[in-house]
């Protein structure tokens, strides 16, 4: 499968959100590192058509190689494939697990005798089988952050889209959810957006760096690491880690993203 985005664009006005973005994803996962602000969120919502793009074009052929077609002709059709974790999404934390996925198996066309089984298959990958009667607001963070997996998850999506899946999660929890990830990624294309190194770094084939809207740098962890020039002084001991290559090509960015999240503020992307 592929899924190709060509100088893709987005504007609000005078402000630009992402500026002539092409890149072509295969099957793996993609993690994509920037700041708040950087065009992550951006990017997702264009390609789940949640907004309208200001130019250039996101085609997906079933097979690489195959006939590409663009997302907005496909229509529904392509919508089906997708399976989309948005940053930030509301809970109903009065239902339970299980009445929540069901909602949404609902609105993803899934009814009648074909929904138990789809909904038994979603808790199961998410390991939530045992707790889907509970409702939500008994749930700890990473397991409120599986559940809006397990909904991504309904119709086995050949495109799995996340924004900031950990945000907000401890470290025990980021680790687990990030492992649950890698296990759902086989035969599919998943594009894991963060401003958390580590949440990609173990798992990501291919990482792209966003900034200002625009690719700075894209590549497999040892190609970027590779690129970092050698005088420049790694953060930690003698070798060089994603975290030199976040600071080295975004670390303005870093400061700004910073400095953005101090408290009474906010940042939007």
């Amino acid at each position: 499968m592929e899924l190709k985005l060509t100088n893709l664009t987005k504007h609000y006005g005078a402000k630009v959100a992402l500026e002539n973005f092409t890149y072509t994803f295969h099957e793996g996962i993609y993690g994509i590192l920037g700041a708040n602000g950087a065009g992550k969120s951006t990017m997702m919502n264009l390609i789940t058509d949640n907004i309208v793009r200001t130019g250039g074009e996101i085609t997906y052929a079933n097979e690489a190689g195959g006939k590409a077609e663009d997302i907005l002709k496909l229509g529904a059709d392509f919508r089906k494939l997708l399976g989309y974790m948005p940053q930030q999404q509301g809970l109903y934390e009065g239902m339970t697990a299980e009445s929540f996925i069901a909602y949404f198996g609902r609105l993803k066309g899934i009814r009648g005798k074909d929904l138990k089984p789809e909904l038994d298959r979603v808790f199961e990958l998410t390991n939530l089988s045992k707790v889907r009667h509970h409702k939500i607001s008994s749930f700890s963070g990473g397991m409120k952050q599986r559940v809006l997996l397990a909904q991504a998850m309904l119709g086995e999506p050949k495109v799995l889209i996340l924004d900031e899946p950990t945000a907000g999660l401890d470290p025990k929890e980021r680790v687990r959810l990030r492992n649950y990830i890698y296990d759902l990624s086989k035969n599919r294309i998943v594009l894991l957006a963060t401003h958390i190194v580590s949440d990609i770094e173990a798992i990501a084939g291919d990482i792209i760096l966003l900034k200002e809207g625009k690719l700075v740098r894209s590549g497999s962890p040892k190609e970027l690491i590779g690129s970092i020039p050698p005088e420049t002084k790694p953060l930690m001991g003698n070798y060089y880690s994603l975290d030199d290559v976040y600071l080295y090509y975004l670390g303005d960015e870093l400061a700004e993203d910073e400095e953005a999240a101090a408290p009474g503020e906010a940042s939007h992307e």
